[in-house]
């Protein structure tokens, strides 16, 4: 049996709790903020382009993170459109940096996000908004005071998918960002790191916080479940 050590993490250990928790916060909140206009748009359009947005946010999903990271290093090295365009701004491209992981996170945990909100705009149903509307209230008027207040249920729901989605990324970060200390080496590559030099016990402390972080999630998903049905 692998003994633990007597300083369970070590300041690489604890450099990259902090890069992962920085790039977790940060796309949580870009999700839910370019997101929650997508998943109105999704829940109440009906627009023949409803069905092939749906399928493409919902790609990562079902697509291998490898495939996601390596179409994404391309599009941003220097032949890709957003390497070409972040060339053009005289900006630093994006492979291998911490705005670089943003983006990739930002796409793998799309689905994430825009899903659970779309679900909660859904079960609204449009009484209430054709209540507010003949209150006299304006279109952004009533998406502000009834639609959000009342699919909080959802946000919250989004918010914690993608916070723990980002957490748990392997494969889109390591081909987007490599392994730089203290730059986009998150917590899961740290612990591929360990178990590579066989350094277990250190990987022990990880790994097990991993399943401590994933077992509160699904706790705190199962607790908001009733506040989601109707």
């Amino acid at each position: 049996m692998t003994a633990l050590p007597a300083l369970p993490l070590g300041p690489e250990d604890w450099a990259a709790i902090r890069l992962t928790l920085r790039l977790a916060t940060t796309t949580t909140l870009l999700l839910l903020l370019l997101c929650t206009p997508l998943a109105w748009w999704l829940a109440h359009t009906r627009s023949r382009w409803r069905t092939p947005v749906g399928a493409v946010v919902a790609l990562p999903l079902v697509l291998p993170p490898t495939v996601i990271g390596f179409y994404l290093l391309v599009a941003m090295g220097p032949d890709g459109p957003l390497g070409q365009l972040t060339d053009a701004l005289g900006l630093r491209r994006l492979p291998f940096t911490f705005p670089g992981l943003v983006v990739g996170s930002l796409v793998y945990s799309l689905p994430f996000a825009v899903q659970p909100l779309q679900r909660a705009f859904e079960a609204l149903g449009r009484r209430p908004m054709e209540v507010a509307a003949t209150l006299g209230a304006a279109p952004l008027d009533r998406f502000l005071t009834v639609a959000l207040p009342l699919a909080w249920p959802g946000f919250i729901t989004a918010a914690v998918l993608s916070f723990a989605n980002t957490v748990g990324e392997f494969g889109v970060v390591l081909m987007l960002g490599g392994n730089i200390p203290g730059v986009t080496r998150v917590v899961s590559v740290q612990i591929y790191d360990h178990v590579e030099a066989m350094e277990y016990a250190h990987a022990h402390w990880l790994a097990g916080g991993m399943v401590v972080f994933s077992f509160v999630v699904l706790v705190l998903l199962q607790w908001l479940q009733p506040a989601r049905r109707p």
